[in-house]
């Protein structure tokens, strides 16, 4: 190695997490963004049981995607995403829907898609 390289290589110093600062901080921001124009989901009427289980078991008899409201409000009071996908299973505590473990207590709303 020539003298000059040498030198260069000796003086650097490496801004290690720093430099990676600026790309966490953009990326942060667009998140909060998009948060920020997430609209809260409708507020769906409170089902109950025999109507819940009257359109659950259609549903998994005919193979019919459901959507299904959870009694969950997150740090703002407003309601979740539905749930959207086929029945896939179900146990004495609750359901398979679209990936998503869902108890029998927390289904607020369920409705065929």
């Amino acid at each position: 190695m020539s003298k000059e390289r040498d030198y260069y290589f000796e003086q650097y110093q490496d801004r290690k997490m720093k430099k990676w600062a600026g790309f966490y901080l953009s990326e942060h921001t667009a998140l909060i963004e998009r948060e920020k124009k997430r609209q809260p989901a409708e507020k769906k009427r409170q089902m109950s049981w025999s109507d819940i289980d009257e359109v659950l078991a259609q549903a998994f008899q005919n193979q019919v995607e459901v959507t299904i409201q959870k009694e969950e409000l997150d740090s703002e009071g407003n309601y979740g995403a539905d749930i959207i996908g086929l029945i896939q299973g179900h146990d004495e505590l609750g359901l398979y829907v679209g990936g998503h473990k869902i108890g029998y207590d927390e289904i607020r709303h369920v409705q065929l898609y």
